[in-house]
């Protein structure tokens, strides 16, 4: 269905696709990870010639859409694209939205419209916020209504571009749930995401990018399982940690459990897991405070997607004591709370660090 070879895209002197070659079939799902800054939005902005790309060959269905007589609105008319903003017109209403490009785009009736964008609002769940200004929804509502106002135009080929990377991670779970959807109906899709349950879940072949090239590709289980290549390996591996450098003992928990938060809610770690992960990071700081030489410290939060484990790696420099070792007064409640959540622990020393590993229970 879709066919590049050898795509490049110059910005000046920076290089940002270099030689890109790939095939996409009919009704393939796929998903485009890596870090960024690699050129993935711009891979979908030079397919799609909202970046005209500097050299190489892109077919749609046979048709080189680069070629001087190509008509490009008709190209786009079957392939559209969902945006990190979400686009909306604010003075018209969400059925508006829906319904404008249908009527001046693709000839249909104002009736016509009317009622496929209903259809539309009620697939993504938002039937009763037709009359709604977009203003007046939260940011997972109005990537729904982009995701709508996309398929009304009836596409062949949806390009998603970060689709959730501007939503709250309260609301990322409804915007992928619309999208695994449109998969199940046989969409042909290319999903650049920095959700990596969602595209192996979702994803019939998944890409990774780095330096302008596709680095590996795969089957997900492939890419996120058993990688061939190191940096693949590497990306993987830091999607799986979050890592925290504490300084000293005056910080911000709040932001740093914010931090943690969506690290958990990104990799679908379950509720009661997340809860004991935040206790546990909580309890062990106010553990090490009473130890200015604890400081500083690294905490490194680890999750293992295969066996559904937590870690928690805490790094402080050499000489401090274990926390889990004080007694008395110093230790009091918060001790008894963390042994109560906590599958075992290990504590290593080494003349440059001291490591205390602690695995928490499943839930």
């Amino acid at each position: 269905m879709i066919k590049i070879e050898h795509l490049s895209k110059n910005f000046g002197t920076l290089n940002v696709l270099r030689d890109i070659s790939v095939e996409i079939g009919e009704g393939e799902v796929v998903s485009i990870i890596g870090p960024s800054g690699t050129g993935k939005s711009t891979f979908l902005r030079c397919i799609n010639l909202l970046d005209q790309p500097s050299g190489g060959s892109i077919r749609i269905r046979g048709v080189d859409i680069l070629a001087p007589r190509t008509d490009i609105a008709k190209i786009r008319q079957k392939m559209n694209m969902v945006f990190q903003s979400f686009n909306l017109f604010s003075h018209l209403s969400v059925l508006e939205n829906l319904t404008l490009a249908p009527v001046k785009l693709l000839g249909k009736s104002p009736e016509e419209a009317r009622t496929k964008g209903l259809q539309l609002l009620k697939l993504v769940g938002l039937a009763e916020k037709y009359a709604f200004c977009p203003d007046e929804l939260s940011g997972g509502q109005k990537q729904r209504v982009a995701i709508a106002r996309c398929l009304a135009m009836e596409p062949e080929i949806i390009l998603f571009d970060e689709p959730t990377s501007a939503l709250d991670p309260t609301m990322i779970s409804e915007v992928l749930s619309v999208i695994r959807r449109l998969a199940r109906q046989g969409l042909t899709m290319l999903i650049v995401t920095h959700e990596m349950d969602f595209a192996r879940d979702v994803s019939s072949r998944v890409l990774y990018m780095d330096e302008g090239v596709i680095y590996e590709q795969g089957r997900p289980r492939e890419i996120f399982d058993s990688p061939k290549r190191e940096k693949t390996r590497a990306f993987i591996r830091k999607q799986q940690s979050s890592f925290h450098h504490i300084s000293s003992a005056v910080f911000d928990l709040y932001a740093l459990n914010a931090e943690i938060e969506g690290f958990c809610s990104r990799l679908a770690v379950g509720l009661k897991s997340r809860q004991n992960l935040l206790l546990l990071v909580e309890e062990v700081l106010q553990l090490s405070i009473g130890s200015p030489s604890s400081f500083p410290l690294d905490l490194t939060v680890n999750y293992e997607e295969k066996t559904d484990m937590l870690e928690l790696l805490c790094e402080t420099p050499p000489g401090t004591m274990n926390p889990l070792q004080l007694e008395g007064e110093q230790a009091g409640i918060g001790l008894r709370i963390v042994t109560n959540i906590l599958e075992k622990h290990e504590f290593q020393q080494s003349a440059e660090k001291n490591r205390l590993v602690l695995y928490l229970k499943k839930q």
